[in-house]
């Protein structure tokens, strides 16, 4: 499988590696969008799987230079969705859409 960059949603700030992630793979997640360029002293990245969030955690991101970094584990062969809050209580779930990542099986 391609270990290429995911762009999907790189006009909101978020690259995805690999581009199309299987189960028991680990999904490298870039983010650089809004609560990131809006002085985010800590972000955190929510991930879940499926339409309903199976497995659904909340891993705290490390500052880079770029932003912000996380390695998530892909535990299911289900869309992966992701959004992002702060310590503050700020969200970027895409105006509500959440960004949908598909794993391949």
């Amino acid at each position: 499988m391609t270990r290429r960059i995911n762009r999907k949603y790189a006009a909101n700030g978020l690259l995805v590696r690999p581009a199309f992630p299987s189960k028991g793979e680990t999904v490298h997640v870039a983010y650089s969008g809004l609560l990131a360029s809006n002085g985010a002293d800590r972000l955190y990245v929510r991930f879940g799987f499926g339409d309903a969030w199976e497995g659904s955690l909340d891993y705290k991101m490390v500052r880079t230079a770029n932003g912000f970094s996380a390695a998530v584990p892909v535990a299911a062969a289900d869309s992966l969705n992701l959004c992002f809050h702060d310590s503050a209580g700020h969200w970027d779930n895409n105006s509500g859409a959440n960004y949908a990542i598909e794993v391949t099986r």
